[in-house]
């Protein structure tokens, strides 16, 4: 049912919890803005996550505009301008927890500084150093040849390359 034919009356609720009457509604928009929840669901189930109502909502603004990349700030901030309450801490627990499941892609341009990716197929980056966008490379569009043996016991997993760009004075 849409949010907009949905009747509340505030007085069935208690003061303290207006502001969850709020959050409640806010999330409902948001819930109901692309893939139906139970799509969502089953995108967590498949992973082995349960399908909180903070990962249900961070699942949607994540994957309803294509292959992307976000920082948990940018994350965080269009949660909190869904009026969803999630802290800092929970949206980073939560993009790792999709990371570590291969729903995402963690891309780390320098320490401290990582995007994910909602594209997870093989491909590179480019960086671009003086306004922090990353934009992909298609895994075919670059050949690296000459790599290293690993060391002993291990294997090459995968190869990521982030070419590093600036804006120039052309």
């Amino acid at each position: 049912m849409p949010l907009s034919t949905l009747q509340f009356n505030l007085t069935d609720y208690p003061p303290l919890s207006v502001l969850s009457f709020f959050a409640a509604a806010a999330y409902h928009r948001v819930m109901e803005l692309s893939q139906p929840a139970s799509v969502l669901v089953e995108r967590l189930r498949a992973v082995g996550l349960r399908p909180t109502r903070q990962r249900l909502a961070m699942t949607r603004l994540l994957f309803a505009k294509g292959d992307r990349h976000v920082t948990a700030e940018q994350l965080h901030g269009e949660v909190l301008a869904a009026a969803i309450p999630v802290s800092l801490a929970t949206v980073y627990n939560t993009l790792h927890q999709f990371t570590a499941a291969g729903l995402l892609r963690e891309v780390v341009v320098e320490p401290g500084r990582s995007y994910f990716d909602t594209n997870i197929a093989d491909h590179h980056h480019f960086f671009c150093e003086s306004n922090g966008l990353l934009q992909d490379i298609a895994a075919e569009d670059l050949t690296v040849i000459g790599l290293p043996l690993p060391p002993l016991g291990t294997e090459i997993g995968r190869v990521e390359v982030i070419v590093r760009v600036h804006q120039g004075n052309r």
